[in-house]
């Protein structure tokens, strides 16, 4: 008898497909890994070529709107003036550890029919109130530099129905509804100036995370509990097969 016909004998044969089955499951995990490596590894190149652009114009209108949701991260600059009456604030944010709020103002592009939701970065909490915001106003016609960030959405939450001054996440179409023009479908994380922080509202650079993760360290564990799942069986089932021909 073959160890091959002794894998699916009467005695073995359920248990060699049940064997069988979990290999197939760890190495589809492995697979799985390796995806998410190659999906990681094409993200990255596409935030390089992101990083490495030259800063974008949001006043040029040859911009199409629907292209920039494919920049993420993009550097930009916009000219034009923000619209203080229509502000937002965005909640549960924190700098340095410190419990405060994000003000999320529309910007009026100059050249441009649509504005742009810009995070103009955080006051502590004591300055939460509406009535503390005007002393943060940026009056006149400005130009602004920062990075294209994408709508949050989240499907445990719904965006309020009517409109609202305070928000949990910078939803930009729900945002947009009860504004009276259009925005792009993106907002924009204003920069830090280039002397840092000096008054609030205090802003941060994001950081850019360009590894490619644990991704080819999980595969090659999968790969291993399949290879030791199968080796192990291989060993057992011969052994147990010499004690049956050899009996002591």
């Amino acid at each position: 008898m073959t160890l091959l016909r002794t894998f699916f004998n009467r005695r073995w044969w359920w248990v060699t497909l049940i064997v069988l089955l979990g290999m197939a499951v760890l190495a589809r995990l492995g697979i799985w890994q390796l995806d998410r490596l190659d999906q990681r590894r094409q993200a990255n190149a596409v935030l390089r070529e992101q990083l490495m652009s030259d800063p974008l114009s949001l006043n040029d209108s040859d911009v199409a709107a629907g292209e920039l949701t494919t920049m993420p991260d993009r550097s930009i600059t916009a000219t034009g003036h923000f619209d203080f009456s229509e502000q937002m604030l965005l909640l549960l944010q924190n700098y340095n550890g410190s419990a405060g709020a994000h003000l999320v103002t529309p910007f009026r592009l100059e050249g441009r029919e649509e504005a742009v939701l810009v995070d103009r970065g955080w006051i502590p909490y004591d300055q939460q109130e509406p009535e503390n915001w005007d002393q943060f106003d940026v009056l006149g016609t400005v130009t602004i530099s920062g990075y294209i960030q994408l709508t949050e959405t989240s499907r445990r939450a719904a965006p309020p129905e009517s409109p609202a001054r305070e928000w949990y996440r910078v939803n930009v179409e729900a945002m947009g509804r009860q504004l009276p023009y259009d925005l792009l479908p993106v907002y924009v994380r204003q920069a830090p100036p280039p002397e840092g922080n000096q008054s609030l509202p205090y802003r941060e650079t994001p950081e850019f995370d360009l590894s490619e993760g644990p991704h080819l360290s999980y595969a090659i564990q999968w790969f291993t509990f399949m290879l030791m799942l199968g080796i192990g069986y291989l060993f057992f089932v011969q052994r147990q097969r010499d004690e049956v021909v050899s009996p002591k």
